[in-house]
């Protein structure tokens, strides 16, 4: 465990890039700061003598005072001086460590992050990182001046005398005993501790988001008592570890420091035989009181470590997780912009839900993905937009394989609006500016506009200025839909992506976003998911999908005229629309 403890600390240090010599400075200012602690005792020692000596010079009194008081300031100012340059190093490790984190999530199949509990990644990224400062920030200075200085006291003690010396050594190797025992079974207790906070976090925030649900349909007692069990489970871990570690760690703590238990008694003898002066052993004593103090400072940070090596674990598993991997630049130049699907396979974790996708979609065309619910359909739209790789198989745009196209280039090329929309807690014009960063107030408002946004933005407190909530939490879902929907029109690409992004507006803000959709994307190529047979009736080409296999192809007509699936959802679909009117 030692060696993966060294590999995680080298890790963090690798991490720090131009800021490591910071750390470095550190150290060097913690080992001034020692020594400006440690020297002191020596004058110390030296004005002892002066009165057993019964000394009546007092300018050399004054001279040893005013060292030491020079020296114990030295020992403040150093001190401070190498906390900082620690801290900064360190903030600026944990930012980088979490940029890192973050941009890999970007580049991971998006399947790789979603299976992934919301709640226990945000404890990785946020909280988990955030508790390694303050062991980084402090276990390079803290183990010089921890380690450093009992050392150079003891040599100093064995140069006095070596009986005594060991004399003050005594209770070390007891306290150590009982030290191993309190961290035995360490692995096992840390792991529970990891594991219930993790489930906690991941049902909080299933209760939160979930709460709506829960308490319509009456499931409040059963949901709390999912949580409270969890939060038990949490406190628990904790609780129970630190019961067994109580004991050993009472006498631990109480036996190491007990230097006096075995200097004094010797010392005494040794004084009383003339073995050694009364000056001498009064030095030892004023030296060893403190002797064993900064070493369980150091040993303390031992549990730290261990979970600074357990996050950092975790954290490596983001940073070092696989990612779809794309090219810097685009090598291959794009020849029209069809979209080619050749016997596609995906699967999600070991279940293979496309079983040999065959599709074309030609540029400027409409196509429709069309099926049950399950079959695979926004399946396809993620992978056509990059958000993950195929198992095998491939897809091109404009005759190149899309994982030989840089992400910022499929980025630019494509638009996507999913069902599961989401804004970020700014303004609306923000939230639609996030299409294109460059476009104007004017642009923006031309946008909402056409998607049939304006008129309900206007209605808000202040327009397009007001503050939509975390998650869009302020405004309906049909009303992010829409927001959602003029951000991918602002972006202006050449492939729109609308997967059931209608799904939560009524028929007449449908078909207003269907008339403003037919015009922003002249001369593009759109891809629609539709739940809504009726808004894809004019699509050029239909795909229906079920089971991961296209079952139809062919226009709204032809597949009518084939008395397939496609006929008897379309058949329906009416049936459906007639009653609704009915009612």
């Amino acid at each position: 465990m030692g060696k993966d403890k060294n590999g995680s600390f080298g890790w963090l240090l690798s991490q720090s890039g131009e800021r490591k010599g910071k750390f470095i400075l550190s150290v060097i200012l913690a080992a001034f700061s020692m020594i400006c602690g440690i020297v002191p005792y020596y004058f110390i020692a030296r004005i002892i003598k002066l009165v057993l000596a019964e000394s009546t010079d007092k300018s050399a009194y004054i001279t040893n005072c005013a060292i030491i008081l020079a020296l114990w300031l030295g020992h403040a100012l150093f001190h401070a001086l190498s906390t900082a340059n620690s801290h900064l190093a360190t903030f600026h490790t944990l930012a980088v460590i979490r940029k890192k984190a973050l941009d890999k999530l970007a580049k991971m199949p998006l399947g790789d992050v979603i299976s992934q509990p919301s709640g226990a990644l945000k404890s990785t990224l946020v909280e988990r990182i955030d508790s390694i400062e303050t062991t980084l920030a402090h276990i390079l200075p803290e183990f010089t001046t921890g380690i450093g200085a009992p050392i150079i006291i003891l040599i100093y003690v064995f140069s006095i005398s070596w009986k005594l010396g060991l004399a003050a050594l005594i209770t070390v190797p007891l306290g150590i005993v009982c030290y191993g025992l309190m961290m035995f079974g360490y692995e096992e207790n840390y792991g529970r501790t990891v594991r219930a906070t993790k489930a906690l976090n991941a049902v909080t925030t299933e209760y939160i988001n979930g709460i709506e649900v829960i308490k319509v349909f009456g499931k409040a007692q059963s949901s709390y008592e999912k949580f409270a069990e969890a939060a038990k489970e949490s406190a628990a871990s904790f609780v129970d570890w630190m019961r067994k570690c109580n004991v050993y760690m009472t006498f631990a703590m109480c036996i190491m420091p007990a230097t006096m238990l075995t200097v004094l008694p010797i010392g005494g003898i040794m004084t009383m035989h003339g073995t050694i002066s009364a000056g001498d052993f009064i030095t030892v004593i004023i030296l060893t009181v403190g002797l064993i103090e900064p070493l369980l400072g150091v040993m303390s940070y031992s549990d730290d470590i261990a979970q600074m090596d357990t996050i950092v674990t975790e954290v490596r598993k983001i940073v070092d997780a696989p990612e779809m991997v794309r090219p810097e630049k685009l090598t291959k130049k794009l020849r029209g912009g069809d979209i080619v699907l050749k016997d596609v396979h995906f699967s999600y974790s070991d279940k293979e839900v496309l079983h040999g996708i065959d599709m074309t979609i030609h540029k400027g065309e409409l196509a429709a993905l069309v099926g049950p619910s399950g079959s695979g359909k926004s399946t396809v739209a993620r992978l056509i937009a990059g958000l993950w790789d195929t198992d095998s198989g491939s897809i091109s745009l404009g005759g190149v394989d899309i994982r030989e196209i840089p992400h910022d280039d499929i980025n630019e090329k494509i638009s996507f609006v999913s069902q599961d929309n989401y804004l970020f807690d700014m303004t609306v014009r923000e939230n639609i500016r996030l299409g294109r960063q460059s476009a104007t107030d004017e642009e923006v408002e031309q946008a909402a506009r056409a998607c049939g946004c304006h008129s309900f933005i206007m209605g808000l407190e202040k327009g397009y200025d007001t503050v939509v909530g975390p998650s869009g939490g302020h405004l309906s879902g049909g009303e992010r839909q829409r927001i959602s929907i003029a951000r991918a029109m602002l972006k202006n690409a050449e492939i729109v992506i609308l997967d059931e992004a209608t799904a939560y507006t009524d028929p007449e803000n449908e078909a207003i976003i269907q008339r403003s959709v037919a015009k922003l994307v002249e001369g593009k190529t759109l891809i629609v998911i539709a739940h809504r047979l009726s808004t894809i009736k004019n699509a050029d080409s239909i795909y229906v999908i079920k089971d991961g296999r296209i079952e139809e192809q062919g226009t709204h007509e032809q597949l009518l005229a084939d008395k397939g699936l496609y006929s008897a959802m379309w058949t329906a679909h009416i049936s459906a629309k007639d009653g609704e009117e009915d009612v």
